[in-house]
């Protein structure tokens, strides 16, 4: 596992032992950052969900990202998390959260929006659906930020949840990421019906 490209490209990244985070393969992560560049530089802020080795935002901040806060609740990675910024010198870009996403999301008040929110739970999460409700109920992500959610492909996810839209799905074999942005008017079927009788 290695920084793909920018300031940090071809640093090795530590894992902790047992891989039970699971982190994005490096071809789905060039696949993903593909499409991410394809909407303009990777600028901002970053929020890293489920940050396991670190590896999404870390990548974030070697592309060009000002700042990245990782969530991760075991401590012990957390720890291999601040190794990794370490080693790709982004310290003093970056702090570790050692807290539940749940709960970082309820209590967070960052001194600016992010620009973009990854988040890669534990493969086939049955509460992927309402972290992405949770994190559009935040108000977190930036106007014109990307939420980037990494899930198996047996885990289906709705075009929209509240006001994130889904920009892109993509499968590579066993893994899939979509893009989700804050939709200009979220869809109001309740709304639409009333209209319609």
């Amino acid at each position: 596992m290695r920084v793909i490209t920018g300031s940090a490209k071809g640093h090795r990244l530590k894992a902790p032992k047992g891989m039970t985070t699971r982190p994005m393969l490096d071809r789905v992560k060039e696949a993903l950052f593909s499409v991410l560049e394809g909407y303009g530089p990777i600028r901002g802020r970053v929020l890293d969900l489920y940050a396991g080795t670190g590896s999404l935002g870390i990548e974030c901040l070697s592309r060009g990202a000002s700042w990245a806060d990782f969530v991760e609740m075991r401590a012990h990675v957390g720890a291999i998390i601040r190794e990794n910024l370490a080693h790709t010198h982004f310290s003093e870009q970056a702090h570790v959260h050692v807290i539940p996403v749940g709960r970082f999301l309820a209590t967070a008040h960052p001194p600016a929006k992010y620009d973009i929110i990854v988040m890669d739970p534990p493969y086939a999460d049955p509460a992927i659906e309402d972290t992405i409700r949770t994190v559009n109920a935040s108000g977190l992500l930036a106007d014109d930020g990307l939420l980037i959610v990494g899930h198996s492909p047996r885990v289906v996810l709705a075009d929209q949840y509240g006001s994130l839209r889904r920009r892109k799905f993509r499968r590579l074999g066993d893994s899939c990421f979509s893009i989700y942005e804050l939709a200009a008017e979220p869809d109001a079927p309740e709304e639409q019906a009333a209209a319609e009788a």
